[in-house]
């Protein structure tokens, strides 16, 4: 808390500085990620997600909050010990990562940095104590964070993780925009979607825009195979 007392908030946003988008340059592959954010209308599991993932074997990401991850603990369990997906943390209360409580989408953020690292250190925890999870990537609430909140991540250890495409854009788009945005997918991508909205498009989209990927030749990677 004193390193980051008096380090400006600076910007605010999905890109800001600090904050990875694509894999490191060079990279022949590229990289899905997906949120389950939790709360009230949150909470669900997309099983043909998981699926269609697991019939393709292509891996991917899963950046789960905190208030999911204990609604789903015996999926976490599993996700844990499953090689073809990696854990990383999305938060504790799915809040933008801010240090005067910048809002984003109507949801408020963080208001301090003391905030700031409960949110990223509440569930970083959660997920090692309770499934031996050791995140290595970080992704905020909304994916919105400012210029302390992404230094301050990387202080801590975790990389602070947007994405290059956006896949579902909060599990809204309908299948057949979901696989026309994963078709867009090229090496040093990173997709952005949603596994926690089992009656969205997503899954169906995924599968769709996956085939014609594949047939391509690219190559899909976590980010922690990618780094």
């Amino acid at each position: 808390m004193a390193k980051f007392k008096n380090v400006p908030a600076g910007q605010f946003g999905l890109e800001v500085p600090g904050i990875e988008l694509g894999l490191p340059k060079g990279n022949a592959a590229a990289a899905l990620t997906f949120d389950a954010c939790g709360g009230p209308r949150g909470s669900g599991v997309d099983g043909a997600l998981l699926d269609a993932l697991r019939a393709k074997q292509v891996p991917a990401t899963l950046f789960v909050n905190e208030r999911w991850a204990r609604a789903n603990a015996r999926l976490m369990d599993e996700l844990a010990s499953d090689e073809l997906f990696e854990v990383a943390n999305h938060g504790t209360s799915h809040a933008p990562l801010a240090t005067s409580g910048q809002a984003a989408y109507g949801i408020g953020g963080t208001e301090s940095i003391g905030q700031a690292y409960d949110e990223v250190m509440g569930n970083q925890r959660y997920l090692a104590d309770q499934f031996g999870i050791t995140a290595k990537f970080f992704r905020s609430g909304t994916a919105h964070m400012d210029e302390a909140g992404a230094a301050m991540c990387r202080d801590l250890g975790v990389v602070p993780m947007n994405f290059t495409v956006n896949l579902d854009a909060g599990a809204t788009f309908g299948a057949q925009a979901v696989a026309a945005q994963v078709r867009q997918l090229a090496a040093g991508d990173v997709g952005i979607g949603h596994f926690n909205q089992p009656a969205s498009g997503t899954a169906k989209g995924v599968a769709l825009g996956l085939g014609q990927a594949l047939d391509s030749g690219l190559r899909f990677t976590t980010l922690s195979e990618a780094w």
